[in-house]
């Protein structure tokens, strides 16, 4: 959450997701941490693709972190985040949003 909080105190609310991503991306480059990127995740149902999403960041092949750029969360946002650790077998995730004045976050514990 350090990193996250860097990024939004450094830049503030009002910019594109991709911007907080890429910001994220270089704070957690710069204090070392281990990730992936934009890490994709495939829904399958008796062998067959029947889904696909992208997850933000997986933080050291336990965590994912699902970001936001706007003015509040909601519901349907924790729900896409509970989605994509259920996917990956994790137990964690966490819902960031750099859109609201203040810092916003979930911890999501499956």
């Amino acid at each position: 959450m350090g990193s996250a909080m860097e990024v939004h105190r450094t830049l503030g609310p009002g910019f594109l997701e991709s911007v907080y991503q890429k910001a994220l991306a270089r704070e957690l480059l710069l204090r070392q941490v281990v990730f992936e990127e934009q890490v994709p995740l495939i829904v399958r149902y008796k062998e067959a693709i029947v889904g696909d999403f992208i997850a933000d960041f997986v933080i050291d092949t336990c965590i994912i972190i699902e970001i936001k750029a706007i003015s509040t969360l909601h519901p349907k946002h924790e729900a896409q985040t509970l989605n994509y650790i259920t996917l990956t077998g994790f137990r964690l995730g966490l819902l960031i949003n750099f859109g609201a004045n203040s810092l916003q976050y979930k911890r999501i514990v499956k």
